[in-house]
């Protein structure tokens, strides 16, 4: 049984487009034997009661023990519950999403934190394998899907590396690891500056570091796709020209329409193009900006589409959907972490309505609302998944 809630959601995307009934089919229908590919998202949470942060607030853990542990409850242990097990089957099949590029590694650079995230979506898919599974080549997705499946595919938010380096060589090293553990896509920062260049929220806007071209190369050879969502407009640009291989911006706004800071300007948008990488156009109204609605979110992806090139642009939601709360003790305040930084807008409750109808669940409206946008069948195709497995594929090529 769907959600009332669900269904408010759907409703809301629905009323803002207000397709005729023949495009409505059609694009439902198209969704459906399409592939689709969220280039960047969050797989639906669960919730109910977790005993175990309590126990934490009242021992005084630290702000990461509080959080690794809620992750995990949301993402794995929860779903012990067969109910909840059963709407979060429900969640996958209401969206219509094949695969989604997973965030599975926390923000930053410390190999350890990456590993918290990282272990908690393996495990998963493993308690989950028969709702979805983990995919680490490109060639098992087909498989996956005709066993009645979804997948993952693993990406961090940050590139891992040591403290302890003794050699910009050495640094190196814990890339190839990470491959092995099944990570494919990798963040080269996130909102402020590292080692490897400049995040998108320095106002310095300094660009790659000569460590960051080290991390691209290596990134190149080992398979891994560079990801500069969250990277300034100069490391982008300085990435996409120092690559070998496409990369991609898999989760931000054209800058043309936006004048938030995640978005990416047309000089970064075509370098990226030439390397034969797309850019993914999230679904966060506040980033979006203008009526900050599906229209807004079809907007970028149409002003990326006919400049660039509709094989250049994919859709890296950004959002997730929670199945149900998790009740919480009275949290200490803690200050945001280093790489944190959020200045965007948020939705007032008046217009909850546009939130909504941008949410994770609509993918299937996403793909109603290209077709009112006049694409054909086959740019749909690329724009709601097969751009992402071209990419994926022509990374992993020996």
């Amino acid at each position: 049984m769907i959600p009332e809630e669900w269904q408010k959601i759907r409703q809301a995307a629905l009323d803002i487009l207000q397709p005729d009934e023949k495009t409505l089919k059609h694009g439902l229908e198209l969704h459906e034997e399409s592939y689709v590919f969220d280039a960047y998202g969050f797989s639906p949470g669960g919730g109910g009661e977790c005993p175990r942060i309590a126990q934490l607030v009242e021992a005084g853990a630290s702000r990461n023990e509080v959080i690794h542990t809620l992750e995990e409850f949301r993402q794995n242990s929860c779903f012990d519950n067969p109910e909840m097990a059963e709407l979060l089957k429900a969640a996958w099949d209401f969206a219509g999403v094949n695969c989604n590029f997973q965030n599975s590694g926390l923000e930053g650079n410390d190999p350890v934190e990456l590993l918290f995230r990282l272990s908690n979506y393996t495990a998963a898919s493993d308690r989950l394998h028969d709702i979805y599974e983990r995919a680490v080549f490109p060639d098992e997705l087909d498989a996956i899907r005709q066993r009645g499946h979804r997948a993952v595919y693993m990406t961090t938010n940050g590139v891992p590396v040591p403290d302890n380096k003794i050699s910009a060589a050495e640094s190196l090293d814990l890339i190839g690891v990470f491959y092995r553990l099944g990570v494919r896509m990798m963040h080269l920062t996130y909102n402020r500056r590292n080692l490897i260049g400049d995040g998108c929220a320095e106002s310095a806007d300094a660009g790659l570091s000569s460590f960051g071209r080290d991390v691209v190369a290596e990134m190149n050879r080992t398979g891994v796709l560079i990801d500069v969502a969250h990277s300034g407009q100069k490391t982008s640009y300085e990435a996409a020209k120092a690559s070998v291989k496409p990369m991609v911006a898999s989760h931000t706004v054209a800058s043309a329409l936006s004048t938030h800071y995640r978005g990416k300007n047309d000089e970064v948008i075509r370098a990226i193009k030439e390397t034969g990488g797309f850019v993914g156009v999230c679904a966060i109204p506040g980033f979006l900006q203008n009526s900050m609605d599906i229209n807004a979110l079809l907007d970028h992806i149409e002003y990326i589409a006919r400049k660039f090139g509709v094989d250049h642009v994919a859709i890296g939601s950004d959002s997730g959907i929670s199945l149900a709360s998790v009740p919480l003790p009275d949290l200490p305040l803690w200050r945001p972490i280093w790489e944190q930084y959020w200045t965007a807008p948020g939705v007032p409750e008046a217009v909850q309505q546009k939130e909504w109808s941008v949410n994770w669940l609509n993918w299937p409206v996403y793909t109603v609302g290209l077709v009112q946008r006049g694409f054909t069948d086959e740019e749909i195709r690329k724009i709601i998944g097969g751009n992402v497995r071209r990419v994926i594929t022509e990374i992993l090529e020996k």
